[in-house]
């Protein structure tokens, strides 16, 4: 497992300027997999996906370990996470351990401190190594080399019985530390230090795969080579950015195709043909996958799939494309927002959890994300998002909650003014650091902003008045509907701790021919009114801005009033937002 490694660093990916001959020639001896996602777009999460077949939505690890703090330049605050594997969940290393495997994790475990560590989940050893020894140890600039002599040394004394080693290295992961000789010998690469990072990384393997070579027992392992996420493309701490992972969109800590994409290689001599993959695959599945290679009976608790038949089988079964997910609660430190992803057959859908706005992209005939069909396919913009809510509900996440301290000019700076998601490559990394600057210096911006209040007032919280309008609960939705007479109101009261004037946006949806109803929005004598806009689908929701309001300290009620029904219904509605101006 390396560590923030992307999608195309390698040469049998197609990389040109970074050497990785003991990687590429793996990738001729077994299956190369084309769209390989990770569980999660950062490592924590990933890793707890990939060792105990749970989404990390289930675990409630969905971020880092400990996670990015609250900030005012973030319109949500950060969903609760567990610091470490939750009690019982086993691991695949407890479940090969009790059938009488060695089990040994060498590196990066990031799931836990002390009465957390890979001994207390069903590793029998443990070396962490050094993540940073510096750039000229013999240890590799990011302990690579001595994570991989540690891997040798466990396979030299394990080969007379089955084993399950894992090698999670630190590397590429910033701070970038390579010797002086690696970074000369790659002076024509994109990033010099990165590129020799890289270097030593596919040494530190070519070690591993030696040493089972030199030990008689290559023709009989399963070997497992990807990354916890993608490449990271932006700066961060005092780097340039490390990589870039082109033609996908974005990097590490994003939910688009950039920070889940990660390379997967897999060898098994003389089960395994040779091959390219194209099927949709996660590193989760990788736990079922072993369970079924090792014959043991899998945690009744599995939310991915055993690979067995799709790598063994001559003609595997022509089944349906499966539904992928992924649950992102969390701001990250390379730029990436709350969000949620579906991904079934070629299309995915984004739903952005500030506003909850819906984005839809064709990865077949758009693998870089670049042409948001959301606008153009409502239909299916519904069926999906159904899909990702009642996922969301079967995984029991919460609905995220406004910061209170939200300041809207830093969130502009950090995520409207420099879009980071749309990050073009330069010839070097180098050239890329005036680009982000300005940018950089915003994200890294810790302080906190002065009461500027954000209120969510949502579907499923509202009063109703009405004849036919109701909350519609099924797993699939979260909204107000059936807005068919208009008389019929839905109001909140809520308290307001900052007085003042507040903009006011709702999260609509409206079916095709039903546009055009008035609609005010009342609150004592104030009052904002907007026509409502056909979306194509009464579940396809979008944001909109639709005035301002007065609102005074204390408690308030809000009331959604139509005020003129133009076709068979005024809208669905999942939220109203009340944000503080002045």
């Amino acid at each position: 497992m390396a560590d923030d490694l992307g999608i195309n660093d390698l040469g049998c990916y197609g990389r040109k300027d970074q050497r990785t001959p003991n990687l590429d020639k793996l990738a001729t001896q077994g299956a190369r997999f084309t769209q390989g996602y990770a569980a999660a777009s950062v490592c924590s999460a990933s890793r707890a996906a990939l060792l105990t077949g749970q989404n990390p939505a289930r675990l409630k690890i969905t971020t880092f370990l400990p996670g990015r703090g609250d900030r005012s330049s973030q319109r949500v605050l950060a969903a609760p996470v567990n610091l470490h594997l939750p009690e019982g969940v086993q691991t695949i290393a407890q479940l090969l351990k009790a059938k009488g495997y060695a089990t040994g994790a060498m590196g990066k475990w990031h799931l836990g401190g002390k009465g957390h560590q890979p001994t207390d989940h069903g590793f029998d050893d443990y070396f962490a190594g050094k993540a940073s020894p510096g750039a000229e140890s013999p240890q590799g600039g990011k302990g690579e080399l001595g994570q991989a002599d540690a891997a040798v040394k466990f396979i030299e004394r394990s080969k007379d019985k089955p084993f399950l080693l894992y090698v999670a290295f630190d590397n590429p992961h910033i701070p970038l530390a390579a010797p002086a000789q690696g970074i000369a010998a790659n002076a024509q690469s994109f990033h010099p230090t990165y590129a020799a990072l890289v270097e030593s990384l596919d040494a530190a393997v070519g070690r591993i795969l030696k040493a089972l070579d030199d030990q008689g027992v290559a023709q009989n392992t399963f070997v497992v080579f990807a990354s916890d996420n993608g490449g990271v493309h932006v700066s961060e701490l005092k780097e340039t950015p490390p990589t870039h992972n082109e033609p996908c969109r974005a990097g590490k800590g994003f939910v688009y195709e950039g920070g889940l994409r990660t390379p997967l290689i897999i060898r098994f001599p003389g089960r395994l043909a040779v091959r390219e993959v194209a099927e949709p695959v996660v590193l989760g599945d990788l736990c079922p996958t072993l369970c079924a290679l090792a014959q043991v009976t899998p945690p009744a608790i599995q939310d991915f799939k055993d690979l067995s038949p799709l790598l063994f089988d001559s003609k595997p079964a022509t089944t349906a494309p499966r539904a992928l997910f992924w649950h992102q609660p969390h701001y990250m430190n390379q730029g990436g927002k709350p969000a949620g992803v579906i991904r079934e057959g070629d299309w995915k859908l984004i739903e952005q959890y500030e506003d909850g706005s819906l984005e839809l992209y064709n990865l077949t005939k758009d693998p870089s994300e670049k042409t948001d069909l959301a606008a153009a396919e409502p239909a299916r913009v519904a069926a999906l998002r159904g899909k990702l809510e009642a996922w969301r509900r079967s995984m029991g996440t919460a609905p995220l909650k406004p910061n209170p301290t939200f300041d809207r000019a830093r969130w502009e700076r950090c995520f409207v003014q420099f879009d980071a998601t749309r990050v073009e490559a330069l010839p070097t990394s180098a050239a890329m650091r005036p680009l982000m600057a300005a940018w950089r210096q915003a994200m890294d911006d810790a302080t906190q902003a002065g009461p500027n209040a954000l209120i969510f007032l949502e579907a499923r919280d509202a009063k109703v008045q009405a004849k036919k309008l109701k909350y519609e609960d099924p797993p699939q939705k979260d909204t107000l509907g059936f807005w068919v007479d208009p008389t019929d109101t839905a109001s909140w009261t809520f308290q307001v701790t900052q007085p003042g004037k507040y903009r006011v946006s709702v999260l609509q949806g409206c079916g095709k021919g039903s546009g055009g109803s008035t609609v005010a929005l009342e609150v004592g004598t104030a009052k904002a009114e907007f026509t409502v806009e056909e979306t194509g689908h009464f579940q396809r929701f979008i944001p909109r801005e639709v005035g301002v309001l007065e609102l005074a300290a204390g408690e308030n009620t809000l009331t959604v009033r139509p005020l003129k029904k133009k076709g068979a219904a005024v809208m669905d509605l999942r939220r109203v937002t009340l944000e503080r101006v002045e």
